[in-house]
């Protein structure tokens, strides 16, 4: 018996609804809906082990604002997206700031570094 789980893809603009396949022993078995490329090799990494890019805010102080945008430079784990976020509630940055600064190294220890979005003067 198959169990079958749906999606929708975020890989291009089509936006295709996808449907993967996973057989008892938890093997994909068959991917379809997809219109390209892109959207199966989305499905499969969603199936088995999806990711998240996160972007959020960091205290900033002496900057003109009290907040600086940060992004992971590459996705991590969808279930440590959240304790990422918590992690960058305790950083507080220093203007000034340029964009791409390494905000946080190797975040939760996934070798993802947080970076800087922004520039930031004093």
């Amino acid at each position: 018996m198959l169990d079958t789980t749906s999606y929708l893809c975020i890989g291009c603009p089509l936006g295709c609804r996808l449907e993967v396949d996973e057989d008892e022993s938890g093997q994909l078995v068959e991917i379809r809906g997809f219109a390209c490329k892109r959207g199966k090799e989305y499905a499969a990494q969603e199936h088995t082990a999806p990711e998240r890019t996160v972007t959020t805010t960091v205290r900033l102080v002496g900057g003109a604002q009290a907040r600086l945008p940060v992004k992971t430079r590459a996705p991590v784990p969808k279930a440590l997206a959240l304790a990422v976020c918590r992690a960058l509630r305790t950083v507080t940055v220093t203007s000034p700031v340029s964009v791409g600064e390494v905000i946080l190294a190797d975040v939760l220890g996934t070798g993802v570094d947080v970076v800087a979005t922004r520039t930031c003067h004093r």
